[in-house]
Parts: structure tokens; C-alpha cells; sequence
């Protein structure tokens, strides 16, 4: 009986969180003055028959992250629905540049909102490629060696301090989006280690966040999750776009889809939920990670990629399918990771929205009751 009450403690729900919704002056550059996200969100508009757009949020509001209250009514908001925490999208390219850290330096400054959070670092160069201009680069992502990456390990150092951040296991949590571009992953590893250990942390647990098809040959790494959907829709779910597109225009996309392509690429979710955790991620170094939906035409238009008809009853399936792979281990290993709290311009949030309202959060709710 005690083994069996053990097993169904609730696991934690990691939710990641970007902090993207207020202006800086890089994007004022790129996008206009003032840009956020926000404005793709507003103009995206329907695609194709039975393409619902736009999502807008209803309870938070189009919010602006530089606002302590928009901060805390997030963090309310997730705890009250069962969210653990959030793993917030940390930019560091190489050089001490950094990028979006207002929200959580004040987070760190204020103490504000009590809510637990972790880093991910967003490894990647920033282009235009979901804008359709793939070869302009807007920030760079370097890795200039062992000096820099000692100088990034002090930039989050405070963070780690924090009686907030997340632990495994007694480790401080660190998740790289991007493993397979560091340049030597297991030295970059094994230095975040050693100056953890001077500077009195009990340890780091490194994951990596891995796309199809999921190899897990990269030394230093605690564990691994997947970065849901894209690596599951462009590798291995059925295409629905016949459905959409006469058989001359269908012929022409296959050979050349960049050319021919009118409309978005268009999946079922369903056949996502169907396909979301390969063989490879059924043991116990993979966390699963799930995605309520994915629409990012309000960033990329015909360039993007749709998982049509989600709805919160076939996303709290697949919440039950991820939860019953980690029910069995020792509580500390109870992970979920879900993609994402708030990425409104690629179609994958939690916070409630005029079409669903409180629908997603309400279901993981109850999924997690259920476990009591």
C-alpha cells in the first residue's frame, strides 16, 4: 500500500515560459518600434478553410512582461491549475550578449512572484527563417571557449542561488535547447560543474532538448527531453494537405514545397498525440515533454506549420499518456515538461484565450486531481 500511494503522488509539471512580450531595442531595429509578438498575434488571420485564427488572450490581457502584476498573475494563474514551475528561455550568445532577461532579472531582483523556475537556454542564431528570409541573421550565437562559457556560468550563478530554482535530485536544473551545437558539450559540462561545486551548489542536472531522431550519443548529459511538435510533424505524421490542394498544385509541392506552397503545411493533432513519444523516449534518461498545439502562422504565414483541430479533451489524453510514463519513478524524476505557458505566435500556450478560455488549464487540473 505504501509502495502504491508513493506511485501515485503527482508528478511536476514544468511549463516553459518565454519572456519575450515587451520591447528592446533589437527588435525595434528588426520589427518597428514597440514590436512584441503581440502584433503578429493581433493581424494573424485564417489560412485555409477550417483555420481558426486569431487567438486572443482573455484574462491576462495582451500583457507587457515589464509589469510586476502581469508576472504574478501568471505565476498564480499556474499554480492554481497545477503548474510546478517554469522554465524560463535564457539568450546568451556568446560575448556576454544577452537578450529578453529584463523579466527575470527583476524577477530575481524583487523575489517576485514566489514561483518556482529553472533556465533553458535558447542555444540558436536568431534568422529570418519562419519569416521567409532565411538568410538574414539578426544575433548570432557564438561560442568563443572555455573564458565565455566561465562568464555565462556567473551570469546564471545568481539564479542558481536562488531558493527558487528548480532542483532534481538535489541539482540545480539546466536545459540547453540545442545540445548537438555546442562545440564540445562534455568539457562546457564538466566546467558548469566545477565551478559549481566551488562556489558551494550541491550539483547541476543537464538536459538536453532533442528532435527526431532523438540520439542520445552526447556525454555529460543527465537526461533528455523532446521539443515538441515540429520534429514529430516533419518526420513521421501524416500529411492532411491533400485534403486542401487540387492533385496539379499537390504534385508541385512535393518536388519543390518551398516554391509551389500556398498554404501552411497542415497536420492533424490528433496524429500528433498518436506519434508523440517514439520508442526512444520510453526509458527512464527521457522526460516527455507535450505540447498543447502548434499553430505558428501568426509568426510565419504559409511558411509555418499547423496542428489542426486540438482541443483540450485530446491534449489531456496525451497529458495521461506523459504522466503514466514518469508515474513510476522515484518522485524527484516525476518530470513533465510541457511547450509551452505563453508561445502565442506559435500556437502553443496554456493561458486562456477567447476560444478556449480556461479549458487547457481546467483539464490539467483535473488530470493531476485524479492522481491524489
Amino acid at each position: 500500500m505504501e509502495q502504491a500511494n508513493k506511485q501515485k503522488e503527482k508528478v511536476r509539471l514544468m511549463a516553459f515560459y518565454l519572456p519575450q512580450y515587451h520591447p528592446i531595442p533589437e527588435n525595434n531595429e528588426w520589427w518597428g518600434k514597440g514590436f512584441t509578438e503581440w502584433l503578429n498575434v493581433a493581424k494573424a488571420r485564417p489560412l485555409f478553410k477550417g483555420h481558426y485564427q486569431p487567438y486572443i488572450p482573455t484574462d491576462l490581457g495582451f500583457y507587457d512582461l515589464r509589469v510586476p502584476e502581469t508576472r504574478e498573475a501568471q505565476a498564480e494563474m499556474a499554480a492554481k491549475y497545477g503548474i510546478s514551475g517554469f522554465c524560463y528561455w535564457h539568450y546568451w550568445f556568446g560575448g556576454g550578449k544577452r537578450l529578453l532577461d529584463r523579466p527575470i532579472n527583476e524577477v530575481l531582483a524583487s523575489k517576485k512572484p514566489n514561483f518556482p523556475f529553472c533556465f533553458t537556454w535558447a542555444n540558436e542564431t536568431w534568422s529570418g527563417i519562419w519569416h521567409g528570409c532565411p538568410n538574414r541573421i539578426l544575433m548570432k550565437q557564438t561560442y568563443p571557449g572555455p573564458k565565455d562559457d566561465e562568464s555565462h556560468f556567473y551570469e546564471v550563478l545568481k539564479a542558481f542561488q536562488d531558493n527558487r530554482y528548480i532542483s532534481i535530485n538535489g541539482k540545480k536544473v539546466f536545459i540547453i535547447f540545442k545540445p548537438y551545437e555546442l562545440p564540445e558539450p562534455e568539457r562546457f559540462i564538466n566546467l558548469w560543474r566545477q565551478l559549481a561545486q566551488k562556489e558551494g551548489l550541491k550539483g547541476l542536472y543537464f538536459i538536453g532538448i532533442l528532435n527526431y531522431p532523438w540520439k542520445t550519443d552526447i556525454k555529460g548529459f543527465d537526461a533528455f527531453t523532446t521539443s515538441p511538435p515540429l520534429s514529430q510533424v516533419v518526420k513521421g505524421i501524416r500529411h492532411s494537405i491533400a485534403k486542401t490542394l487540387t492533385k496539379k498544385v499537390i504534385n508541385k509541392t512535393r518536388k519543390f514545397p518551398y516554391i509551389f506552397r500556398k498554404i501552411p503545411q497542415i497536420f492533424e493533432y490528433k496524429d500528433y498525440v498518436r506519434h508523440a513519444f517514439p520508442q526512444q523516449t520510453l526509458n527512464n534518461s527521457f522526460y516527455p515533454c507535450i505540447a498543447p498545439n502548434w499553430d505558428n502562422t501568426p509568426r510565419s504565414g504559409i511558411n509555418g506549420y499547423v496542428l489542426q483541430n486540438s482541443t483540450p479533451e485530446l491534449y489531456g489524453s496525451l497529458l495521461k499518456k506523459a504522466i503514466a510514463m514518469v508515474q513510476n519513478r522515484d518522485k524527484e524524476f516525476r518530470v513533465v515538461f510541457i511547450k509551452s505557458w505563453n508561445e502565442w505566435a506559435e500556437g502553443n500556450f496554456l493561458e486562456p484565450s477567447t476560444r478556449w478560455e480556461l479549458k487547457y488549464l481546467e483539464v490539467t487540473k483535473s488530470i493531476l486531481d485524479e492522481l491524489k
